[in-house]
């Protein structure tokens, strides 16, 4: 292989399979409104742009099978339509939209406006809150770059820095570290769906010493390309190639890879495949087709859990699929496999035993496979030792034995990246899968009648007393189930086997939300009878638990107590509102359980716990450098930009604060909490309530007094969550001078003085960005502004974050100085009220309960 495929398919590091539209505008002839975007000239259903050379077209365009609209550029000479950039990958636009849908610019940036003329994809520029649309246009040119420009010289954005699946010539590949702009390719979700997939090729970000490329499955690398030799990547052989002409730059600035060819007439691009393979394609005249003519990794099965959770990779001969489920496990996703995207994994046909009355689980023999990675090592005696170890573990839900010099090896939770080999291949391994005694008695059984089947074996009296053990917490497991099995509401369905169920019946008006349903014993068990090493915390709302499920899974259990004040309204509220919402900085909802008195949600498990656990302890503080406190602040800013413009519907928070901002693992931030949260219709931006509901210190005050809540009270909560993540001090309760009720009046003091910086927490001073804090400080306080006219919407908000020029920004008023005795101005429950105000942020009520 050439160096120069090995430079660009590592510089591509654009894997993403070559994505083949069957209709662009189907049955429609689009006219062409020239290659320029401009304020007189948009795209729309019945309209495109094409580059002055013919090379590139862009417009409106639905996918294979897909019935919904998306923003994308394709090639516009050839015949196979081949999509190259797409822009609301994660927001289409259904058909019953489309003949209001507009590509255009606006305010300076390029937005597109769904059928409802909301934005619901922007350039996200802060070119300025008065543009003069004349003055900015955005052309596509002849190597498939559409940029953004004023007067058609001062480049202000453009698509090559923000790549979707495909790495073009000419174009960067990699990471400016001055502006932090990375350039990432993801795959798309399968053929017809260019939501982002579970594939990405990024540079390496750990060093920037020519350090190569990765790919990446969600989390797990599976493939690196070694460092940068000067002529190669070590990973990648090096073969001189006439064909191209490749750059790799490394300095001060940025670091990055990019390709072109000496011969300009050729046809070629580098994709991330939906299989999670980097492709280098050329296109072909002779055949009128894509060729692969470099691939890695060589091998799908290479690919780290190609066929997901349960699921085994087969590249042999005579094998009808590449993946298969193994046995007694189902596709999770049926509709996914069909289009031969296999990352979404299987689950099992029927639910463990583990424990409950009944038959065993056993465990179903498996020969002449690679086994798969996370295994864990137990010390036995043998093999008949390391099955009952793993049949007593609930987690445990495989097994090996006499692995080279290895004796006992099992696996919990998934079994990920599991590979058959042919029969006479000696390097093949045998591993046994855990599965319910039941599955054996069906007709898949018969298909294994000469494999070994592995039964539990007592032994002695040690296995007598375990089953004594067994039975009687199994006994008493079942008196504390019949007993909180009381009642169940007729819209909720109970599962008699303590597992989720697939579907719901808590309805909103467009009819059943899915979410899968948990039961109360299997909740007990997870959480240890909610055990106190189990609590992770303690809100308004109650308690939150960690829970171990099934397969070893991780899960944040909140449980609402009785006195907590939300009822089932509000109950039924956060289950349809977070079923519904899908962004990176919002958290997830797994499931529920509502039964008898008890109303409890499972969250995505969130190992760093809170923000505010975060920025008012003195010694994890110090975790949460400056950059990284920026980057919280952004992406709290893009989750709630999500909520009042993007998703499909307008939401309005109404609790946001610190202990309502989760951090995953790696710090990224997660709006968590919406059971207060609203829905407001259409382009409604404001409502009120005679039910105040949220926390002192965060409430805005036409909301905490009157009752109104808007997009602006949720931008107001977001202002004091700034301010304590940049001083890390609460807003509540922080008293530096007599004359100061808060730290909204201190920061006010201080920035009218010009001494800002004596804002910013002492933590920070190191690794602080001057003009970054000042930014920010300025952006808070126009947040908290006491007329909700005078602070920014959240789109405005995530530009200024976004824009180095703080010249800009305009000045603040005073702003909204919310004490602790903003109760006292509710005049029904003034006197009621005043004791539940305190300084540990839980969650209060002004007039009526939760």
């Amino acid at each position: 292989m050439s160096s120069l495929y090995v430079l660009v398919f590592l510089l591509s590091c654009s894997s993403l399979k070559s994505v083949r539209t069957s209709t662009i505008l189907t049955n429609q002839k689009n006219s062409v409104i020239g290659d320029t975007i401009d304020a007189k000239k948009w795209i729309t259903i019945a309209s495109t742009i094409v580059s002055s050379g013919g090379n590139f077209e862009m417009g409106f365009f639905t996918p294979g099978n897909n019935s919904n609209y998306y923003i994308g550029i394709w090639y516009k000479k050839i015949s196979v339509q081949t999509v190259i950039w797409v822009a609301n990958r994660d927001t289409p636009i259904s058909i019953y939209e489309m003949d209001f849908a507009q590509f255009k610019i606006e305010n300076g940036n390029l937005v597109l406006l769904n059928g409802t003329r909301h934005i619901i994809w922007s350039t996200n520029i802060n070119y300025s809150t008065n543009s003069n649309n004349s003055q900015v246009v955005a052309t596509l040119f002849d190597d498939g770059n559409l940029i953004l420009s004023k007067n058609s010289t001062n480049s202000l954005w453009m698509s090559f820095d923000h790549p979707s699946h495909t790495f073009m010539p000419g174009s960067k590949f990699g990471y400016n570290k001055r502006t932090r702009l990375k350039q990432v390719l993801t795959s798309w979700k399968n053929a017809n769906d260019p939501s982002p997939g579970p594939f990405i090729h990024e540079v390496d970000m750990d060093k920037y010493s020519g350090q190569g490329v990765n790919m990446w499955n969600h989390s797990v690398i599976y493939w690196n390309s070694g460092p940068w030799t000067g002529n190669n990547f070590t990973g990648v052989p090096y073969q001189p190639n006439p064909m191209f002409n490749y750059t790799y730059v490394n300095n001060d600035d940025e670091v990055y890879y990019m390709y072109n060819f000496f011969n300009p007439a050729l046809i070629s691009r580098f994709i991330m495949d939906v299989n999670g393979q980097t492709k280098q394609l050329l296109w072909m005249d002779s055949t009128n087709d894509w060729i692969d003519s470099y691939t890695d990794p060589k091998k799908v099965c290479d690919v780290f859990a190609y066929c997901g959770a349960f699921g085994t990779c087969n590249e042999l001969n005579n094998s009808t699929s590449t993946c298969d489920c193994l046995p007694g496990f189902k596709p999770k996703f049926a509709k996914d496999w069909d289009l031969d995207s296999f990352s979404s994994g299987c689950i099992r046909k029927t639910s463990l035993n583990c424990g409950n009355f009944g038959e065993k689980d056993k465990f179903w023999v498996h020969m002449n496979m690679i086994l798969p990675a996370n295994n864990q090592t137990l010390r036995v005696q043998n093999e008949v030792e390391c099955e009952s170890a793993c049949l007593e573990s609930c987690d445990c839900v495989g097994y090996a034995y006499g692995i080279g010099n290895i004796g006992c090896l099992i696996w919990k939770g998934e079994i990920l990246n599991l590979q058959q080999l042919s029969q006479d291949n000696a390097n093949g391994s045998t591993i046994y899968v855990r599965l319910a005694a039941s599955e054996f008695n069906k007709d898949a059984h018969q298909k294994q009648k000469s494999t070994k089947l592995k039964v539990a074996i007592p032994i002695g009296v040690i296995a007598a007393l375990l089953f004594l053990s067994c039975f009687t917490y199994i006994c008493y497991r079942k008196r504390r189930s019949s007993k909180v099995k009381e009642s169940t509401t007729n819209s909720l369905i109970q599962n008699t086997e303590g597992e989720a169920i697939e579907l719901i019946d808590i309805q909103d008006d467009k009819g059943n939300i899915e979410v899968p349903f948990f039961s109360f014993e299997s909740i007990l068990v997870a959480t240890d009878d909610f055990s106190e090493t189990n609590k992770l915390g303690q809100g308004g709302f109650g308690p939150v638990y960690k829970g171990i499920f099934s397969g070893g899974r991780e899960i944040a259990v909140k449980r609402l107590s009785s006195h907590s004040g939300q009822g089932i309204n509000e109950f039924k509220n956060e289950v349809m509102l977070i079923a519904r919402l899908q962004h990176r900085n919002l958290v997830r909802l797994l499931g529920y359980c509502f039964q008898s008195s008890e109303q409890i949600l499972l969250y995505e498990y969130m190992e760093n716990k809170s923000l505010d656990t975060f920025i008012f302890d003195r010694r994890r503080g110090m975790i949460l450098d400056w950059s990284k406190r920026f980057d919280i602040i952004e992406g709290i800013a893009r989750g709630l930009l999500y909520l009042h413009h993007d998703s499909r519907l307008r939401i309005i928070h109404r609790d946001l604060k610190t202990s309502n901002i989760l951090l995953d693992e790696e710090l990224n931030p997660k709006i968590s909490d919406f059971g207060l949260a609203r829905v407001v219709e259409g382009k409604i931006t404001q409502a009120n309530t005679n039910k105040v509901v949220g926390t002192y210190g965060y409430m805005a005050p036409e909301y905490a007094i009157d009752g109104l809540f808007s997009i602006k009270s949720d931008v107001f909560s977001f202002g004091i969550v700034m301010l304590e993540i940049i001083t890390g001090r609460r807003n509540t309760g922080f008293f530096y001078q007599e004359e100061e009720s808060n730290l909204l009046g201190h920061a006010w003091r201080l920035w009218k003085e010009d001494k800002a910086m004596d804002l910013v927490d002492q933590s920070l001073h190191e690794s602080c960005n001057k003009e970054e804090a000042i930014k920010c400080l300025n952006i808070g306080l126009l947040c908290v502004q006491e007329d909700p006219k005078d602070r920014p919407n959240t789109s405005n908000i995530v530009m200024m974050l976004a824009s180095e020029n703080i010249v800009s920004l305009p000045s603040p008023n005073q702003p909204a100085f919310m004490t602790r005795n903003c109760a006292n101005n509710t005049s029904s429950s003034s006197n009621a009220k005043s004791d539940a105000v305190s300084n540990n942020e839980l969650t209060v009520t002004i007039e009526t309960g939760r």
